[in-house]
């Protein structure tokens, strides 16, 4: 029998750069009650890598043996389902670093009781779950953007209370649950909503080092590792000992460290000039300044604690809404502590970077740590402040957006038409005209697909998922999730008395166990099919339409749907967007989109439908809806002038030919009965009425930009029509 031989992490003390990343791990394995970090960054950027590394440097923990709730037992909790424990001496392990995957259950997570014990036997057997074996430990979530909403819930609330719940048909467990929570994502995947990112103690913004010499040291270093890990980690052994012994060093101080009046004023006033919601900023923002001044080995907090504490517990607490991206201001918060030195006199500031603890870890060869040490603990960096951020025109500058003045309707047609003699050289050639800004967003009708999905729980269209309301029962498909009390009783009761029921109790076998089966609703793909031809051209009418886009991005947000974005223009379409949780990225591409040239809306049909056909693929239980944006007008590769009134015959044959080619296409995606929402964008006394034949030939609806927003029919929900009813 052969095996495996334990292959050391990547050693900690070996990572170059990333400051703000170390720092606010380190942190938090100082003092835990801040709250965790989020990690956000690109892809490549050592996020794991540094969370598995620091879980190595987690100091030892004792254990009631064989508590499957890793109980202390100089102080086993009184609640935990192993106990009582009985005195007497522990086993030492290391801590543990327990990894959440993305498609984790909730069973899974916090664990789970058998239903069918509960029942016959009036036990609490209950199987501990990942929230059980992070206790003392680590609890990693890589990707936690991606995790559903209820279980990054479920979690965040374990880590603030210390303690996991599980409830269960009336059943109900608890056990202490206290780790330390790191999450990564990357951005471009989505954001998390903002009342689950204030959950988040910290948040730090990691990106790959444009030096080159900084990056020539990362490969080499790697590489070094890869040939030989047990060899790597042991040149770094000196240097691992002594960043844990600092650490148990900083949670021994922690206690004394001593967070004054002055101190807890400076936090406040800065809270407050960032206006963030709530006071949980400010907690975190007291809890952070005190781990920082135990790092530098001090015992009282300082301004640079609290400024650095700020840079990191602020950012991404400052989102007024979906759009925005964290980020901090460092001159608004320089501005804010020195308003507060004015306002109040200060006194001496005790202790300062010569106080006990300011001596630095060994630094010795070519290959020294690149470790943030007392007194120099490194600054966090400044991220870019969301209210910096303008869209760049197509060659490159930036302009100014002006969504606020932008008119709510579309222009006349005499504007149209000025703008389309305007555009009618470049559209033959294809020619783009800079980016316009979106217009002021608005509240949507809700748009619903018809019928009942299976897809990942949400808030657009009815699905049946594990929560709702109950409207029937059926047999289990693998592990019980919901138990119908009722159907269960029923299907247990015709066979007591061959079972040999004699007391009160009632005899379940598995086989009586009835799942619930719940109604409630799910997010779909929202696809957006946007015409940025020359027809769309006129200014003031492509901020609307970008506008109206803009709302439906913001209504997808809300609903939990995945967006995707295709656009058509010139000659072809493009996917501008692929299928994403991240509405941000669609704002964002949304913005920078130009306009001019050809209307291929057939093209834009197709390449709509290819796209759907490989999301059904990946993810068959989301249902899509298609929504369209577009005044209705088409032209085939090559063609003229759009068929116009007034053009002349071969324009007229043209734009006959692009019309049946758009119907063509409309009915290839009806009858794959894909829901579809056209926006109609047509506006001037003279309308030709082509989106609403579009809508009829896909099996949909039409509306104008006026009959978009809620408030034009009082909030009225409507289902998409689609040719595919759910029975």
């Amino acid at each position: 029998m052969t095996t495996t031989a334990h292959v050391p992490h990547y050693p900690f003390t070996a990572i170059v750069g990333m400051d703000d990343l170390r720092l606010g791990l380190l942190l938090n394995a100082v003092s835990p009650a801040v709250g965790g970090v989020l990690v956000r960054g690109e892809k490549g950027t050592a996020k794991s890598t540094a969370v598995r590394a620091l879980a190595a440097l987690m100091p030892s923990v004792d254990v009631v043996p064989g508590c499957r709730f890793s109980c202390a037992p100089a102080a086993p909790d009184p609640a935990c389902p192993d106990g009582p424990h009985e005195s007497g001496p522990g086993t030492t392990r290391a801590a543990r670093m327990v990894e959440l995957p993305v498609g984790a259950s909730e069973d899974r997570l916090v664990g789970a009781l058998d239903i069918e014990r509960a029942l016959s036997e009036g036990k609490k057997a209950f199987e501990p779950g990942l929230l059980a074996d992070a206790h003392r430990g680590v609890l990693y979530v890589d990707e936690v953007n991606l995790l559903h909403d209820h279980l990054v819930d479920l979690l965040l609330d374990a880590a603030a209370m210390g303690a996991s719940y599980v409830e269960r048909e009336g059943v109900s467990v608890r056990h202490a649950s206290r780790f330390l929570l790191v999450g990564t994502m990357n951005p471009e995947e989505g954001e998390l909503r903002p009342q689950l990112l204030d959950r988040f103690g910290l948040t730090v913004q990691v990106a790959a080092s444009r030096e080159p010499d900084q990056r020539v040291e990362v490969v080499r270093r790697r590489l070094a590792y890869d040939e030989d890990p047990a060899g790597f980690a042991a040149r770094w052994a000196d240097e691992e000992t002594a960043l844990r012994e600092r650490i148990a060093a900083a949670r021994a101080l922690l206690p004394a460290v001593r967070l004054g009046d002055r101190a807890l004023r400076r936090i406040a006033a800065v809270c407050a000039a960032f206006e963030v919601d709530g006071m949980r900023a400010d907690i975190v923002t007291a809890r952070t300044a005190t781990a920082l001044a135990a790092w530098a080995g001090r015992t009282d907090v300082l301004e640079e604690d609290v400024r650095q504490a700020a840079l990191l517990a602020l950012p991404h607490r400052r989102r007024r809404n979906p759009f925005d991206a964290p980020g901090l201001d460092e001159d608004k918060l320089d501005e804010a502590l020195e308003e507060f030195g004015r306002d109040d006199d200060p006194d001496p500031e005790p202790g300062g970077p010569d106080g006990p603890g300011g001596g630095q870890p060994p630094q010795d060869g070519p290959d020294a740590p690149d470790v943030p040490d007392a007194p120099d603990v490194p600054r966090p960096r400044e991220a870019p402040p969301a209210e910096a951020e303008q869209p760049e025109t197509s060659d490159g500058a930036q302009e100014v957006p002006d969504g606020a003045r932008q008119e709510p309707h579309a222009p006349e047609a005499a504007a149209d038409a000025a703008q389309e003699s305007q555009e009618g050289g470049r559209r033959a050639g294809g020619g783009d005209e800079s980016a316009v800004a979106p217009g002021e967003p608005f509240a949507t009708r809700t748009f619903s697909v018809p019928g009942l999905g299976d897809g990942a729980a949400g808030r657009r269209s009815r699905g049946r998922t594990a929560y709702g309301r109950t409207t029937g029962a059926r047999r289990p498909r693998g592990a019980l999730t919901g138990l119908h009390l009722t159907a269960t009783v029923q299907a247990a009761a015709p066979h007591q008395h061959t079972r040999g029921r004699r007391g009160p109790g009632l005899l379940v076998r598995r086989d009586d166990l009835r799942q619930a089966v719940r109604e409630g609703r799910e997010g779909n793909l929202v696809l957006f099919l946007v015409d940025a031809s020359g027809s769309m051209a006129a200014r003031k009418r492509m901020g609307a339409v970008k506008g109206a886009v803009l709302s439906l991005l913001l209504d997808a947000y809300q609903r939990r749907d995945k967006v995707g974005l295709v656009t058509f223009r010139g000659t072809d379409a493009e996917l501008a967007l692929p299928p994403t949780s991240s509405v941000e990225a669609g704002a964002a591409r949304l913005t920078s989109l130009p306009t001019g040239g050809r209307t291929p809306l057939a093209a834009g049909l197709l390449k709509a439908r290819e796209v759907l056909r490989v999301e059904r693929l990946r993810d068959p239980a989301r249902r899509p809806l298609l929504v369209v944006v577009t005044d209705g007008r088409a032209t085939a590769p090559g063609s003229g002038r759009r068929g116009v009134p007034g053009a002349g015959p071969a324009a007229r044959g043209s734009q006959g030919e692009a019309l049946t080619a758009v119907a063509r296409a409309a009915r290839l995606l009806a009858a794959e009965g894909t829901a579809s929402l056209v926006v109609d964008c047509e506006s001037g006394p003279v309308r030709l009425g082509l989106a609403g034949a579009l809508a009829r030939d896909l099996g949909g609806t039409a509306v104008t930009l006026d009959e978009l927003r809620a408030d034009s029919v009082a909030g009225l929900v409507r289902d998409v029509q689609g040719t595919r009813r759910a029975a």
